[in-house]
C-alpha cells in the first residue's frame, strides 16, 4: 500500500486471531500496521505481532527492494508492535533501534538485552533527519502505555501516532469505522483520557494531512471528524443522547421488564439499545455506555448479591472511569431483593453519576400495577 511514493504501508492484518488482547472480539480481525519511509536514509516504522512475523518480513523485503534500513523507530513497546524486532534487528545488524528513554528501560524486557547497545533514545521535541523527511518526536505517555511516542512527518504532514486512532479491522469511511473504533477506544485507551488530551492538545498545533495508526485504516479524509470523536471520548462526554438498557436476568422476567422499559422509551422518541450482559460482548456494551447519556441497569439477585454478569460489567465500566451518566435501576429477587443495593455501591463510586430516584423491585414477576412506576421511569429518563 502507498501512503504516499516514499511512505509505503507494511503491515498484515491478523484474522486468525478470536480475542484482542485475551478478552475482545475482533470478528473482522486487527492489523498490525508497520511503516517505511524511503528517503537518503530508510526508517522503519514499528514491527508486527510474532505470529505474523514471516509475512511482515516478505512485505518489507519487497518494498526495500535490497536497500539496508538504518533506522527501526518504535512508538510502542506492547508485544503486538514489538514482536518482531528481535528478527529484524537479526538481519540489519547496523540498524539503530529508535525509542522514548522509557522504551530504552523497559526494552530489554521484550529483546535480548545485547540489543541495548543499538539504541537511540529520544526526548520531547528530538528529530530525526532521513533527509527530504524529518521526524520529530512527542512523547504521550499512558496513551496507553508508560513509553508510548509518536512521530510527526513535517514533508508529507503524516502524523505516526502510535495506538491513538487506532480501531479493530479495516474499515476506513467514518461511519462504518465508527463502531469498532468507539468499542476499541473505550476499552483499551478509555481509562487514560487526560494523557489523551494531553496528546490531541500537542497534535493540534501541527498540520496534519494523514494519520498513520499502529492497528487499522491510515487516516487521509474528514480528520475533523476523527479529531473531534477523540474529543469526546477522552474527555468522557457522553458521544449522543440515548438509553443503553442492560439487564442480567435469570429467568427471563427481567429481561421482559427492561425490554418492557425500553419499548416504553422508544415510544417516547428516545434512542435506545438494549443489552443482554450475559450474552452479548461485554466490550461492545461498555462502548455503548460511554456513547449514551443515559442507561439502566436491571438485575436479577444472585446468592445474596446481584447477577454476576453484571458486576463483572460494572466493574469494567469503573474501570474504564466511567462518568458524567444517569442511571435508573430494577432489581429482581423473589425473597429478598439486593440488585438495587449492591449495584447503587459500585455506581457510587464512579465520578459525576446521577441515580435516578424512581426505581423498580420485582419479586419474581413484573405485576400489572407495578406497569404505572415502570411508565414513571420511562418518563424520569425522559426528562433527565
Amino acid at each position: 500500500m502507498l501512503i504516499s511514493d516514499t511512505i509505503r504501508y507494511v503491515g498484515v492484518l491478523d484474522k486468525d486471531i478470536d480475542l484482542f488482547e485475551g478478552q475482545y472480539k475482533v470478528p473482522a480481525g486487527v492489523s498490525y500496521n508497520s511503516y517505511v519511509i524511503l528517503d537518503d536514509k530508510i526508517a522503519i516504522m514499528d514491527t508486527v505481532d510474532a505470529t505474523k512475523e514471516q509475512e511482515w518480513l516478505e512485505n518489507l523485503s519487497n518494498t526495500l527492494s535490497g536497500r539496508t534500513p538504518d533506522y527501526l523507530v518504535i512508538a510502542h513497546l506492547e508485544p503486538d508492535h514489538s514482536g518482531s524486532i528481535q528478527a529484524i534487528a537479526a538481519l540489519y545488524p547496523d540498524m539503530k533501534l529508535v525509542m522514548s528513554t522509557k522504551a530504552l528501560a523497559m526494552l530489554p524486557q521484550f529483546v535480548d538485552a545485547s540489543l541495548s547497545a543499538r539504541t537511540l533514545a529520544m526526548k520531547e521535541g528530538d528529530i530525526l533527519d532521513l533527509g527530504r523527511h524529518h521526524l520529530h518526536f512527542v512523547m504521550a505517555p499512558m496513551v496507553h502505555w508508560p513509553e508510548v511516542m509518536v512521530a510527526y512527518e513535517d514533508a508529507e504532514k503524516v502524523l505516526f501516532s502510535a495506538d491513538a486512532f487506532g480501531t479493530f479491522g479495516l474499515e476506513k469511511e467514518p461511519q462504518a469505522w465508527l463502531p469498532e473504533a468507539r468499542r476499541y477506544f473505550l476499552n483499551i485507551v478509555g481509562k487514560y483520557g487526560g494523557p489523551v488530551q494531553t496528546l490531541l492538545k500537542k497534535a493540534a498545533g501541527l498540520d496534519i494531512a494523514k494519520i498513520c495508526p499502529l492497528h487499522g485504516p491510515v487516516l487521509d479524509e474528514n480528520l475533523g471528524f476523527y479529531l473531534e470523536k477523540y474529543q469526546t471520548w477522552s474527555t468522557y462526554a457522553p458521544e449522543e443522547k440515548g438509553v443503553l438498557v442492560v439487564y442480567g436476568s435469570l429467568h427471563g422476567n427481567t429481561a421482559f421488564a427492561a425490554q418492557k422499559l425500553a419499548n416504553m422509551l422508544k415510544e417516547a422518541g428516545e434512542n435506545v439499545v438494549v443489552a443482554d450482559v450475559a450474552r452479548d460482548d461485554m466490550a461492545g456494551i461498555l462502548a455503548n455506555a460511554f456513547r449514551f447519556d443515559r442507561m439502566v441497569l436491571a438485575s436479577s439477585t444472585y446468592d445474596g448479591s446481584f447477577f454476576p454478569k453484571m458486576e463483572d460489567f460494572l466493574l469494567h465500566l469503573k474501570a474504564k472511569s466511567y462518568q458524567k451518566r444517569t442511571v435508573s435501576l430494577i432489581e429482581n429477587g423473589s425473597w429478598a431483593p439486593q440488585a438495587i443495593k449492591r449495584m447503587s455501591a459500585y455506581l457510587e463510586g464512579m465520578a459525576d453519576i446521577k441515580i435516578l430516584p424512581t426505581t423498580l423491585s420485582i419479586k419474581t414477576k413484573l405485576k400489572p400495577e407495578q406497569e404505572s412506576i415502570l411508565s414513571a421511569m420511562a418518563e424520569e429518563l425522559k426528562n433527565a
